[in-house]
């Protein structure tokens, strides 16, 4: 299975739960992952986390991680999007005449949940979104948009629970 990560993954897992320089093994764990080839970032999710900063306008801990050759090199997708899987997903996930402000809402979500696409059976989604079914068009969470198109889509925790993740994983 090739997990493929939402940017919010990584910014909540920083905040929340596993901050740099408290466990440093889940940054690590993660990059292992990259190379072993199980967990992968697409560049359109990727970019975001240049977006990170902390309160004086400068990278954060996140950005400065990412940007990182090694990282980068283990973590970024090398597959490009299919432009008629993005519009699919734009149009059967959310709808098929959203307005300008309506495609900025929801981003890049189409990207990542399209490279999901190309393989449902051997491809998930990891977000920390939640279903919130009742939401409509440009206000979509990915795991309804994922429930929709058959696609797997997981929270950080039932990842580290797949692959298995402890601070001793070296």
């Amino acid at each position: 299975m090739l997990y493929l990560l939402d940017a919010n993954t990584l910014i909540d897992a920083k905040r929340d739960y596993y901050p740099f320089r408290r466990i440093p093994e889940f940054w690590e764990w993660l990059e292992h992952q990259g190379t072993v080839g199980k967990i992968k970032i697409p560049i359109e999710i990727y970019e975001e986390f240049g977006e990170t900063k902390r309160k004086d306008g400068s990278r954060d801990e996140l950005a400065e991680w990412a940007a990182r050759p090694d990282v980068k090199a283990a973590l970024l997708f090398r597959e490009e999007a299919n432009p008629e899987l993005v519009r699919k997903v734009t149009g059967e996930g959310y709808d098929k005449d959203l307005s300008d402000t309506e495609v900025e809402t929801i981003g890049r979500d189409p990207f990542l949940i399209s490279y999901a696409l190309i393989d449902k059976k051997n491809r998930a989604i990891v977000t920390t979104e939640v279903s919130k079914s009742s939401q409509k068009r440009a206000n979509r969470k990915i795991p309804d948009v994922c429930r929709d198109l058959g696609i797997r889509c997981i929270n950080n925790f039932q990842l580290l629970n797949e692959l298995d993740f402890r601070t001793s994983w070296k």
